[in-house]
């Protein structure tokens, strides 16, 4: 069986894709993808989607705010209030992105250095988005002691100097349907030199398909072709990187 331990299900079509999240998950199931991790990128946006999720004890979520979204409506108490509800097993998505909105960079260390430190109080592993901000990354989560609660560098990107980095702070590396792509020659290299026990994979649906379904809208079931595809990279059977995938989802987020 498979977790795809990263996706924005309330992000997903509902009006032409899929009936409702039942729909989702019931397709997941027949992929057998039988957990999933649904990821919060606002304050604003949480209460729906885990009203969302409730109802399914194979679906946790997290909780945090993303660096593209820090301008969105933030308080550290509310922050503090819904990270303890039980079904949130991790901070994020949080994090820098020097790419797509660099004008924001000091809101966005700021507001990734609140969350590494509320994840650090309560004990909950990070998720991570990182683009063009490297060294800002790793040395705000050295800064935060962020070694003591652990995390993700999720929809991994960077160069394996980077994911070597981050593994020495005793964070898991997770795969997206990127690897799949025909010019994702270096993410291809570092999958290859990264120890399965420290990989997850995740589908970041609705975003980024993996082959043979790109450009199409992402969706839970889907992450059985990274899996595939990990396996191929790494001659191993799907089943070690279902087996192995897994019990890395389990010790990271279901300490």
């Amino acid at each position: 069986m498979f977790v795809d331990s990263h996706c924005h299900l309330d992000k997903l079509d509902y009006q032409d894709i899929h009936n409702d999240i039942a729909d989702v998950v019931a397709k997941a199931k027949a992929a057998n993808v039988t957990e999933l991790l649904s990821v919060g990128v606002t304050l604003d946006s949480f209460p729906s989607m885990l009203a969302m999720i409730e109802p399914f004890d194979n679906i946790y979520a997290s909780c945090g705010v993303h660096p593209l979204d820090v301008k969105s409506d933030f308080a550290l108490d509310t922050l503090h209030q819904y990270a303890k509800h039980p079904r949130v097993v991790a901070i994020g998505e949080t994090g820098l992105d020097y790419h797509y909105e660099p004008e924001t960079a000091d809101l966005q260390k700021l507001r990734f250095q609140q969350q590494v430190e509320l994840a650090v109080e309560l004990n909950k592993p990070l998720i991570i988005h990182t683009r063009n901000a490297r060294q800002d990354t790793l040395d705000i989560l050295k800064q935060g002691g962020a070694e003591k609660c652990g995390g993700v560098i999720h929809c991994f990107t960077e160069d394996l100097a980077f994911a070597k980095a981050a593994m020495e702070l005793g964070f898991y590396i997770s795969i997206s349907g990127i690897v799949t792509f025909k010019q994702a020659t270096e993410l291809k290299d570092v999958v290859k030199s990264l120890p399965l026990d420290r990989l997850l994979i995740e589908t970041d649906s609705p975003y980024l398909a993996p082959v043979p379904h790109r450009g199409k809208q992402n969706q839970p079931a889907y992450v059985v072709e990274v899996a595939a595809y990990i396996a191929q990279l790494k001659s191993v059977s799907m089943n070690e990187v279902a087996e192995k995938t897994t019990q890395n989802f389990r010790n990271l987020f279901l300490r």
